[in-house]
Formats: structure tokens, C-alpha cells, sequence
């Protein structure tokens, strides 16, 4: 078990308010926040839906507004929170901008690529490695995604 710090809680609470955030706005309950020096630094949720754009997930949004505020694709010293297990995708945009350490809530069983899965975060190919913690929030986030999934799926059991 990973011992996380007080910090660590908070951020991962705020990945989790925008969360909920896509959540309210129908997308996949997923939110991020990237951090450099205790300050956040990049924060997104999942919005490929609302943007028409299938890379917008809530990693990739955080990385993007972390690269225009800090003006350097490269995010060094840097720690993404995340509520869900990074898809392949988000692992290796990640990777590229060199980002030092992912902590994510729970895992993806299915596209996982932190571990889960795949393990594109920590692989010994690659010339970076992120250093991979999981579990904080586990039980809140993974509740917060079952009962969206089954709100979906209950809603499309009635149409």
C-alpha cells in the first residue's frame, strides 16, 4: 500500500470534483490535475463528447493546459492525478512530456495502461518512466463511475 500525503489527497479530491464535472455535462466521469511545486499547474475532465474530439480525455486536456502555462511540451517534476487508470493513449503523451509520477485512483480492467492492463507508464523500452501509485480515492471514484455506467444503462434499457 502507498502512503500518500495530505496533498496528494486534495489533489486527487479536485481530480474527482472534475469528475463529477463531465459527469454533469454527460460525459465519462474522469478528471485530472497536473502539478508542478504544489501548485496546479494543468486540470482537466473528459470532454471528447462535447468537443468532437476523441483525444480529449481529461489527461490530455490537463497536459495541454499545462504545456500553454508553463510554455514547454516537456513537464518535468511534474505529478498528474487522475481518477482513472490512463488508456494507452494518455500513457504515452504522458511519457512524452516526461511526466515524473502518476497517481491514479482505480483501474481501468479493460484499457488500462498503467499497469492494469499494459503497463506503458513504467516500461523498461522507453527512455522516461513515470513512477505509478494507485489506489487513493479508490472506492469514491470507482463508485462515482459504476453508478454512471449503470445510469446509462438503465436509461438506454427504457428508450
Amino acid at each position: 500500500m502507498t502512503n500518500f500525503t495530505e496533498q496528494d489527497r486534495q489533489f486527487m479530491q479536485r481530480a474527482f470534483e472534475l469528475a463529477e464535472t463531465a459527469k454533469e455535462k454527460g460525459e465519462v466521469p474522469v478528471g485530472a490535475v497536473l502539478v508542478k511545486d504544489g501548485e496546479v499547474v494543468g486540470e482537466g475532465f473528459n470532454q471528447p463528447i462535447l468537443n468532437s474530439d476523441p483525444t480529449a480525455h481529461a489527461e490530455i486536456v490537463a497536459l495541454r493546459e499545462a504545456g500553454s502555462k508553463l510554455e514547454n511540451y516537456r513537464l518535468v517534476d511534474t505529478t498528474l492525478y487522475v481518477t482513472l487508470e490512463p488508456c494507452a493513449m494518455c500513457a504515452m503523451a504522458l511519457v512524452h512530456a516526461r511526466v515524473s509520477r502518476v497517481v491514479y485512483a482505480t483501474e481501468d480492467p479493460r484499457t488500462g495502461a498503467g499497469g492494469s492492463v499494459l503497463n506503458l507508464l513504467d516500461h523498461a523500452s522507453f527512455n522516461h518512466r513515470c513512477e505509478v501509485s494507485s489506489g487513493l480515492l479508490q472506492e469514491q471514484c470507482s463508485e462515482q463511475l459504476k453508478t454512471f455506467f449503470k445510469a446509462k444503462r438503465d436509461n438506454n434499457r427504457t428508450k
